[in-house]
């Protein structure tokens, strides 16, 4: 009787540290995401365009909040959850993993960790229940890796009010998104502080920016600030530094971390699946040696994958993960990521280059996974610091 097969991509079974029940609410996710968002997907990458019709389905799933109970459904998850639901979202898609990471993860978050409870209890229930949708305006055109240093945008405190004058660029949701949380330099004290801005804000313009080859479907957007009046009321009343965005972005590396492993899970499912279907020399391609040496190093790195986001988990649920280790998983994980979408793309020969087959959406989609959040030079050298007590910072 021959042995059954495993097409597992947790080949080591890291879903078996989720309870029965988070195991079976996975299930009924994936199933709805199947059913309701995937035939959305790839007309939406095709065309770089935002299927608006997935918000509601989204909306109807709760996805917004799962890791906000106290505003969402109440039910207390654990910590690895939100990582095991990252996967699903990238399986599916990862350019509607990042519309929903950017609204959950990096507004949302700023909002929850920022914000006082005033501002949490105005905010997050009509973002929990998406009827106000979120973006994160940090990067700028001339500012990526060194934003915390040479940050351009600025805000000038007059009476009860800020004046933001300044641009930000690659802001995710941002041609759509109904409040933008903005990070600008405060002319008086030279401080990052935050601020929530709506998007009819006087002053404020959004435009799309057009010509991508990766994550088509998230709408980026160039966004310019020109004498933009914001009420003191809606500065985030706990940022007082660019050391308070940072705990903000420490935890979403660590969520990079979880979506390259879901990328490249999808990878790997889509070579496997083609390698035991597509024949040549009058058998499946997967009987060949080195079609199965790809196989099995990609299972190799998404096994490595694995065991760091889980550790990193496990830390931060101790409160012993620093930026170090948030900045290492996301330097390796999207590294061996790149090497599996490559080496599944190469699988699928010239099939690999259409979007039939869809494995050519996540080999150019790897590539904005792996640049943002925080290059992998950038991380390497805050792990470099951490390990040797020496900065090699420019």
């Amino acid at each position: 009787m021959p042995k059954k097969i495993n097409t597992d991509p947790d080949f080591f079974g890291f879903a078996e540290l989720l309870s029965d029940s988070e195991r079976a609410e996975l299930a009924e996710i994936r199933d709805y995401l199947q059913r309701e968002i995937a035939p959305l997907a790839n007309p939406a990458w095709d065309k770089a365009e935002f299927p608006f019709e997935a918000i509601e389905k989204f909306a109807k799933l709760g996805l917004a909040g799962y890791q906000y109970p106290e505003h969402g459904d109440g039910v207390e998850r654990s910590s690895l959850f939100p990582g095991f639901l990252s996967i699903e979202l990238n399986r599916i898609d990862p350019s509607l993993a990042v519309f929903s990471g950017v609204h959950t993860g990096l507004a949302m978050g700023s909002i929850q960790g920022g914000g006082d409870q005033e501002q949490r209890d105005r905010w997050m229930p009509d973002m929990v229940a998406m009827r106000k949708i979120g973006a994160f305006a940090l990067t700028e055109p001339e500012g990526g890796s060194d934003v915390a240093g040479g940050m351009r945008t600025t805000a000038r405190r007059e009476g009860d009010e800020w004046v933001l004058n300044g641009a930000k660029r690659w802001i995710g949701n941002g041609t759509f998104a109904d409040i933008i949380v903005v990070w600008a330099r405060d002319e008086a004290d030279g401080q990052v502080k935050g601020f929530v801005v709506g998007k009819d804000t006087p002053g404020v313009t959004a435009t799309k920016i057009e010509g991508k080859i990766a994550l088509r479907t998230v709408q980026n957007a160039d966004i310019v600030f020109a004498d933009a009046r914001v009420p003191e009321s809606d500065r985030l009343q706990n940022i007082n530094s660019f050391r308070d965005t940072a705990k903000v972005l420490a935890r979403t590396r660590g969520g990079v971390a979880w979506q390259a492993l879901g990328l490249a899970m999808r990878a790997y499912e889509l070579a496997r699946e083609y390698a035991v279907s597509r024949e040549q020399f009058g058998k499946p391609i997967g009987g060949f040696q080195m079609i199965q040496d790809l196989l099995v190093k990609m299972l190799g790195n998404i096994t490595a994958m694995f065991g760091m986001v889980v550790r990193l988990n496990q830390l931060t649920e101790q409160g012993k993960a620093g930026a170090e280790q948030a900045a290492l998983a996301k330097a390796f994980t999207t590294t061996r990521m790149r090497e599996v979408v490559g080496w599944a793309r190469e699988l699928f020969g010239g099939n690999g280059i259409v979007l039939d087959y869809e494995v050519a959406k996540f080999f150019a989609d790897a590539e904005a996974v792996y640049s943002f959040e925080g290059s992998r030079e950038m991380n390497t050298l805050i792990v470099g610091k951490s390990i040797t007590g020496l900065s090699a910072f420019a």
